[in-house]
């Protein structure tokens, strides 16, 4: 098996795309918001699958490993050629209480803990029946995990450090993220497949739910030469992932445009539309984040994320400013508070700020970026179209796209509070120096956000349920299409994705399915 290679970074990296080939077929590359399946059908197996899931990734895997290991009649569905959906870009980061990794180390912890931190991080927006089903069952998956090879480092559990820290020590994930989450579970799925307990289509796309009298009783399968299969099943459970490569679909759930060109190519949102088709309906709009920004590659949108400045005072003091499109700062760049800095950025106009700092802060600051010395930025401001260099603060405003005397007030402002020792606007206290010496220079930053905020509405048993409250019989879900804004609430809470995605695949396989 060739060797696979995850991102060490808190994000999707498009770069581990060319480092194990993603391979996308026909059937996978068309994206839109209707599904019409066209062509004729044929209807494979006369007597119906136990169970039919929709995607082999984070969530599918456990659920198919599971269901066969008890009997059940297992098909999986995916439209990819290769399993694990977004293990290949996923840091892979988990979080659980009561493992045997933390008793190991003397930590305490328990289920309950666990929950009113998600509950504390996300200042109650999360789903607390999704995180309480989660948190109960999270440990046995963690320890699943080890049991089946998943080796994390020396020093895990931890606190964390890109999100809001937990309580106690219960962040931990394995060396190659959530490649090493993979290379645990695909064989044992690869083991199911082999000895006749479970079948997967690959390179197959789902494109509709069937149904007779509102009971779905299957799906509506498309190949990359488009033909369509028919396939009976008792139950169906959508673990397709999320629609954070569907531009459109994207716009149309979040009501925010897709600044970011970094998700995995098969989140296209399909579960979602099936869903919705079969009387299920969304939750979680409100709870849209787009996390820290980043440099993108160009002005596109989406774009790709090129590379990132280190704007976490834990890790580097700032010696910037940042503002908006109005020239405006809207944060105290110093805060401690990963949730302020990103819940502010979010108030902004396009999700949009740029980093504004003077000849001498490029002098004598610590590099912003990682790997980066002196000369790499001074290439980047004269080829890179989101570094902006100019003789006044004005120019560089009008270079920048930024509002000029907005931005000329704003720097005024921040010099006279910097003289003082004291920032009226904001409160910041790390403020070395001026902006007073030209060259200036300003760095366009963008966030955006790599997952789905959006989620499809399900109870504590993963049944798909209408407004009403009915579920729609026959119709579950699990992972990514539940949504970040029902696990994670208005924030990022560590682990709360992929911990989830593969506690609710074990369980729903192992328990919640009737065989």
């Amino acid at each position: 098996m060739a060797k696979r290679v995850s991102t060490a970074h808190h994000t999707y990296s498009p770069e581990a795309l060319s480092r194990r080939q993603i391979l996308i077929g026909a059937s996978s590359a068309t994206v839109g918001l209707a599904v019409t399946p066209g062509g004729r059908s044929s209807v494979r197996a006369a007597n119906p699958w136990d169970l039919i899931i929709v995607g082999g990734g984070t969530a599918g895997l456990p659920a198919a490993i599971f269901a066969a290991r008890r009997g059940a009649h297992v098909l999986i569905i995916e439209a990819s050629f290769q399993l694990g959906g977004t293990l290949y870009l996923s840091t892979g980061q988990m979080s659980a209480a009561g493992t045997r990794l933390q008793k190991q180390k003397g930590i305490v912890d328990t289920p309950q803990l666990h929950f009113d931190d998600v509950m504390r991080i996300s200042q109650n927006t999360a789903d607390p029946e999704l995180v309480r089903l989660a948190v109960t069952h999270a440990a046995d998956t963690f320890d699943w995990l080890m049991d089946s090879g998943l080796t994390p480092p020396d020093e895990h559990p931890v606190l964390g450090l890109a999100h809001e820290p937990y309580s106690v020590e219960r962040y931990a994930w394995g060396s190659e993220g959530g490649i090493s989450i993979l290379d645990a579970i695909e064989p044992l799925a690869l083991a199911e497949e082999q000895a006749g307990r479970l079948t997967i289509w690959r390179g197959q796309r789902a494109r509709e739910l069937l149904m007779r009298n509102g009971v779905v009783i299957g799906v509506r399968a498309e190949n990359d030469s488009g033909k369509m299969t028919d396939v009976l099943g008792q139950s169906t459970l959508l673990a397709s992932g999320g629609y954070a490569s569907n531009p459109e679909l994207f716009y149309r759930l979040s009501g925010y445009k897709q600044y970011g060109k970094g998700s995995y190519p098969y989140s296209q949102g399909d579960g979602y539309l099936m869903a919705l088709a079969a009387g299920g309906y969304t939750r979680g709009k409100e709870n849209y984040r787009c996390g820290s920004p980043q440099i993108m590659a160009s002005a596109d949108e989406p774009a790709v994320p090129d590379t990132r400045f280190l704007i976490y005072p834990e890790v580097r003091q700032p010696w910037e400013i940042q503002v908006n499109m109005n020239g405006e700062r809207f944060v105290a760049e110093d805060s401690v508070s990963v949730d302020e800095r990103e819940h502010a950025l979010l108030r902004q106009p396009e999700l949009r700020s740029w980093l504004v700092f003077d000849q001498t802060i490029l002098d004598q600051a610590p590099s912003g970026i990682e790997g980066w010395d002196k000369s790499d930025f001074v290439e980047a401001f004269e080829s890179h179209p989101m570094f902006f260099k100019a003789q006044s603060i004005g120019e560089l405003a009008e270079k920048g796209g930024v509002d000029g005397e907005g931005l000329v007030a704003t720097v005024e402002k921040y010099n006279s509070g910097q003289a003082l020792g004291h920032d009226s606007a904001y409160g910041r206290t790390h403020m070395p120096l001026p902006i007073q010496q030209a060259p200036f220079y300003a760095i366009r930053q963008q966030g955006f956000s790599i997952s789905s905020t959006v989620g499809v509405a399900a109870d504590n048993q993963l049944r798909v349920v209408r407004q009403d409250g009915g579920a729609v019989e026959g119709l579950y879900a699990a992972g990514e299409l539940l949504g970040s804004g029902q696990l994670m609430g208005n924030t990022a809470v560590g682990g709360m994705m992929v911990t989830p995605a593969l506690t609710f695949g074990r369980i729903f396989g192992e328990t919640l399915l009737k065989v």
